[in-house]
């Protein structure tokens, strides 16, 4: 066992350290982590789309008429001026004169 020594000068006597039983804390619960298992499963599937083939053989007759003709082309240009909204005073209203070298 432990023995004692015993000291006349006054101050702490040490004593042999007890040992105390283990103790248990409540179990700490994380979130569970979430993880993706992907299975890929191959699947062969026949799909069988029979055919027949019917030969038509059409005689065409193609009758051809001609008309010679002449073409000409002739280009316009037009304007628009459109007012959006109305201007500050409506009884001024701004006229256009300029002329467009067409």
């Amino acid at each position: 066992m432990f023995n004692r020594k015993r000291h006349h000068a006054r101050g702490p006597q040490c004593c042999p350290p007890q040992t105390m039983p283990t103790q248990f804390d409540p179990p700490q619960f994380l979130p569970a982590e979430q993880y993706v298992r992907t299975n890929y499963i191959h699947t062969v599937v026949p799909h069988v789309q029979p055919a027949h083939i019917t030969t038509v053989n059409k005689h065409i007759f193609d009758h051809q008429y001609f008309f010679p003709c002449t073409e000409s082309v002739v280009n316009e240009c037009c304007e628009n001026h459109t007012l959006c909204g109305m201007p500050p005073n409506p009884c001024h209203m701004p006229h256009h004169h300029k002329r467009m070298g067409y």
